[in-house]
């Protein structure tokens, strides 16, 4: 049994049973799924055609993208062990939010690549630490927009020193 949902308002319980029986909030789902390759399918229910495609999946989040007919949906699917997690307060969800990065080792600032109020998103370049003769890309650890950055280009930094703060 799955969770499937586009946001907290709109939810849906899914039983998949074999390839063409899925049970849809307890009720029988009748469709007609014809792969076409490439992530592309053509998609028969009640009578009406859909041409569905999907656009990303993140396994390790359990979300994904599909196009319906021209139209970008978003979708987290959770499976019981994530649903239990949730009811625990242990879900991903949940976690402590990041507030800043710390320079992972000493070395030289040679490159800033945000400014305070840019959104990022996590894994986007923060900035360029050079530290034993090698660049180290620092990325973001997550999804934020940037409070403040607290070196300057060419500063030396210690490991552990603030570099940027999340706002």
């Amino acid at each position: 049994m799955l969770t499937i949902s586009t946001s907290p308002a709109h939810q849906w319980e899914v039983d998949y049973q074999a390839p063409d029986s899925l049970i849809l909030n307890g009720q029988p789902f009748a469709w007609d799924v014809m792969p076409l390759g490439d992530g592309r399918y053509h998609v028969l229910h009640k009578g009406k055609s859909y041409s569905a495609e999907l656009i990303a999946a993140d396994y390790a989040t359990k979300t994904f993208a599909l196009k319906i007919n021209g139209q970008r949906v978003e979708l987290q699917a959770k499976d019981r062990f994530d649903q239990l997690l949730d009811r625990l307060g242990l879900s991903n969800a949940n976690a402590a939010k990041v507030n800043e990065l710390k320079a992972p080792m000493p070395g030289l600032i040679i490159d800033i690549r945000v400014q305070p109020g840019q959104a990022v998103q996590k894994g986007d370049p923060l900035l360029v630490l050079e530290a034993m003769k090698m660049e180290n890309i620092l990325k973001a650890p997550t999804d934020g927009t940037i409070a403040s950055i607290k070196v300057d280009l060419r500063a030396n930094v210690t490991k552990g020193q603030v570099l940027v703060q999340f706002a």
